[in-house]
């Protein structure tokens, strides 16, 4: 992404994340005895909503209308409801519901089909292994910090 996009992007995120808001969702999340990281924390709660919707506007993009849309009937090929799929992220396993269509034709972006990982925790793979660490190591380390199980294959 050029410099003036990531800039602009930052931007409204920090509009939108503003410290008020920031401060509502962590006492909403204290009030509700949820922690800010760990299984069901706010942070991989986060992670599960944008995933969520990124998915189905990748959905939208891909049948050419909004869920709901009359644009939709008799269109060929519409959406089919959703399935769960467990990925690691940097916040721990998430589950998600990815949306599928009808003629099987939807292939995700940002959570591809056959993949159980995000791009950045690969890469944060690699990089322990570069920096020498065995892949047991690296397996065990995923299980203590994240809570999650990868193979050491």
């Amino acid at each position: 992404m050029p410099q003036g996009r990531q800039e602009e992007a930052a931007r409204r995120l920090a509009g939108v994340l503003s410290p008020q808001a920031i401060d509502g969702l962590i006492a909403d999340a204290a009030d509700a005895g949820i922690g800010l990281d760990g299984a069901g924390g706010l942070l991989q709660q986060m992670m599960k909503a944008v995933l969520e919707r990124a998915l189905q506007v990748e959905m939208t993009d891909h049948l050419g209308y909004e869920a709901g849309d009359p644009a939709g009937r008799g269109s060929g090929n519409n959406r089919n409801g959703s399935y769960p799929k467990t990925i690691t992220t940097t916040a721990g396993p998430v589950t998600v519901d990815v949306p599928r269509d009808r003629d099987a034709a939807f292939e995700p972006v940002i959570v591809p089909k056959r993949k159980r990982r995000l791009a950045q925790v690969d890469d944060m793979i690699l990089s322990l292994y570069a920096r020498g660490m065995t892949t047991r190591d690296i397996s065990t380390h995923l299980k203590e910090v994240y809570g999650s199980e990868v193979s050491p294959a």
